[in-house]
């Protein structure tokens, strides 16, 4: 088996291309190191794996450069991880994220169709679900309304996956990812930020009263999901799955848990609420649980001193 994942030198990207080479598929990663966050940090996510794949190293938003990616050498399957990620951000820069969410996949689910490719695994969010009041979430809610061009960009890939499993016979499996985290997470979300001010005495910005909740999900749980999606052969030609921890947390337990495993407490700046973010997600995960054997096993109280101690190394490679 041969697999292309896009934004593989990312976080999650990355974790997925080392367990699919554990498994001995060949593996091929699409990546343009962009300076979202430091490029150097990408690469050191790829350094132990680096002679075992191919790179192809380019923009999503190039068609030309996505076609030629496709006609080097034929792929099985796509997991496409690859976008431009964060609610906030997404708010200033709509164009930015729509060029590279609906546009990329678009030019990567075309890719599949004039190549043969019959399998695409394609990373959602959560935030699909907007300011849903019905918790837990589940995969047969009705999405009425996003509230940030984010998810909105995620809503409209997963209806391009229905699109294209209906009209060109493509397998599409759509996983609603929970607040992803553990080593290698991307250094602009929340644990990230959090543990580098806190070492750093610098105060943590805590937007409203700290009781929004978030169900944090540990990588290896999430990687579990993505290799079974990968798997996934039964039922409608385009699936979606919630991947979450089943765990929420509070923002005030989460700062908790760092300020525990770093043994030294945050200075707390006291912030508005933020446009755009939800109170709340929570997932069910029993869809998954039953058609993908999705069994999240890593508590926030194990997850985050794990994350911590991998923090604490890179910090001493000045890559934190």
């Amino acid at each position: 088996m041969k697999v292309l994942i896009t934004g593989g030198a990312g976080f999650i990207g990355s974790h997925t291309a080392e367990r699919l080479l554990a498994q001995n598929v060949e593996v091929g990663i699409f990546d343009n190191f962009n300076d979202y966050y430091a490029p150097d940090i990408k690469r050191e996510n790829l350094r132990v794996i680096r002679d075992r794949i191919t790179l192809h190293e380019g923009d999503l938003r190039d068609p030309a450069f996505v076609e030629q990616t496709f006609a080097q050498g034929y792929y099985d399957a796509i997991i496409h991880l690859a976008a431009r990620a964060g609610v906030r951000p997404s708010i200033e820069q709509p164009e930015l994220y729509i060029d590279t969410n609906i546009k990329g996949t678009f030019y990567l689910l075309e890719a599949c169709k004039h190549h043969g490719v019959k399998k695409f695994v394609f990373a959602s969010s959560s935030s699909v679900y907007g300011v849903n009041k019905k918790v837990p979430f589940s995969e047969e809610d009705p999405i009425l309304q996003t509230i940030s061009p984010y998810a909105m960009t995620k809503m409209a890939g997963e209806q391009m996956c229905s699109n294209y499993s209906a009209l060109s016979d493509i397998r599409t499996v759509c996983l609603r990812f929970f607040t992803v985290y553990g080593p290698r997470q991307r250094p602009d979300l929340a644990i990230s930020k959090f543990t580098k001010l806190i070492l750093d005495n610098k105060p943590i910005d805590r937007y409203g009263k700290g009781d929004t909740a978030r169900d944090y999900t540990f990588i290896s749980d999430i990687v579990d999901g993505i290799i079974s999606a990968l798997h996934y052969n039964q039922g409608p030609m385009c699936s979606i799955f919630n991947l979450g921890g089943s765990q929420t947390v509070t923002l005030n337990e989460l700062i908790g848990s760092i300020e525990s495993a770093l043994g030294k407490k945050a200075v707390i700046n006291e912030m508005p609420e933020q446009p755009g973010d939800v109170p709340l997600t929570s997932a069910n995960v029993s869809k998954a649980s039953q058609l993908l054997n999705f069994k999240p096993t890593t508590h926030i109280d194990t997850g985050i001193p794990r994350f911590v101690e991998w923090f604490l190394e890179m910090r001493k490679l000045g890559l934190r």
